[in-house]
């Protein structure tokens, strides 16, 4: 299943590339010790001070440890349904 995670991102101090290097960094680790989840990708909106992850996962508290473990407060976890052209893209990187 994949999960779209909602964040806030400050529009000061924020590195974009670190958080996303955090997300993947945790849900690797999460998936060492056992749990399914897969961070794929992450978008930021400066001007709304958004940012959205998309994990691919075994259920949405797989994605809030995660996000925890990385450092992020999740404020919504929902179910996504990527477009077939995603879904192809991910199959093809291997995520």
């Amino acid at each position: 299943m994949y999960f779209l995670a909602e964040f806030y991102v400050p529009s000061t101090g924020a590195d974009p590339r670190a958080v996303t290097r955090r997300a993947a960094t945790a849900a690797g680790s999460l998936e060492l010790e056992g749990t399914r989840v897969q961070f794929l990708r992450a978008v930021f909106v400066p001007s709304d001070e958004i940012g959205f992850a998309l994990y691919r996962a075994s259920t949405p508290d797989a994605v809030a440890n995660a996000g925890e473990r990385a450092g992020l407060r999740f404020d919504r976890i929902r179910e996504a349904v990527p477009t077939l052209d995603d879904t192809a893209h991910l199959e093809r990187s291997g995520t």
